[in-house]
């Protein structure tokens, strides 16, 4: 599956989609000022072209996953599941066969690393810049994703980009999207001033979810990766943008 990166012009890039009913709740006198970014990476601010999912369809055969369930339900959970722990994914996949999913997840991240260096990521377009912009107007940026450090390391290595920190679930205590363990981690390591100063940016319902349960002060989704409009205001998006490459004018904007 490819990813849908839009093609619009800057205007169109700055449509804003509001969940009405979160926005109708705001005290505009009482908003929030931002100081910390956790944004998501594959979907969000990678665009990886579908190689999440080749590298699991790969993953499937060579792990036997077909013994567990039919690799078309796997693929479906695989997809419904997008931006939670792989370890955490395998684990379900497996039917909580510890040694199994380990396995998967070691295959997974061999695999998605080999297509990685065959046929290459790039940023989500305007990525780059936008984490950029958010960091010259003084707010950190800390990225997050359910990859293994490993994994992680190589794509930020890959793309050159400078921000305040990286989590992986292993960097938090083992928990991913959609528990809020990632979030409050960064809040910490960055020392932001309260739960209430993050703004957490995401492409998947998992990313929406974890949010939510940190009581993050905006919870932003973007629609260049798995989930679509529905699916991410159904989970808790305050707004959705077209491409993180608006964040930085929508946050200067946001009412």
């Amino acid at each position: 599956m490819t990813l849908p990166i839009p093609t619009h012009s800057k205007e169109e890039m700055m449509t804003v989609t509001w969940n009405t009913e979160r926005r109708a709740r705001r005290d505009d006198a009482h908003r929030p000022s931002f100081d910390l970014v956790v944004m998501d990476m594959a979907g969000t601010t990678v665009r990886d072209d579908g190689l999440v999912e080749r590298a699991f369809a790969r993953t499937a055969r060579e792990a036997g996953l077909d013994t567990y369930m039919p690799l078309a339900s796997a693929a479906q959970y695989v997809h419904d599941t997008m931006g939670q722990s792989k370890i955490a994914v395998f684990r379900h996949l497996t039917a909580g066969n510890e040694a199994a999913a380990q396995e998967a997840n070691r295959l997974f991240e061999r695999s998605y690393g080999e297509l990685a260096e065959t046929e290459g990521v790039e940023e989500v377009p305007g990525a780059g810049a936008a984490i950029a912009a958010l960091r010259d107007a003084g707010l950190r940026v800390v990225l997050t994703t359910g990859f293994s450090p490993a994994t992680r390391d190589a794509l930020l290595s890959h793309l050159g980009w400078v921000v305040d920190g990286a989590l992986s679930p292993a960097d938090a205590g083992g928990r991913g999207r959609p528990a809020p363990d990632m979030i409050l981690s960064a809040i910490v390591a960055t020392k932001a001033r309260a739960v209430s100063s993050v703004v957490v940016v995401g492409d998947t319902a998992s990313d929406m979810i974890a949010g939510r349960n940190a009581g993050a002060g905006a919870v932003v989704g973007v629609l260049t990766g798995s989930h679509d409009l529905a699916r991410l205001t159904e989970a808790g998006a305050d707004a959705v943008l077209e491409s993180v490459a608006a964040l930085p004018r929508f946050l200067l904007e946001l009412p």
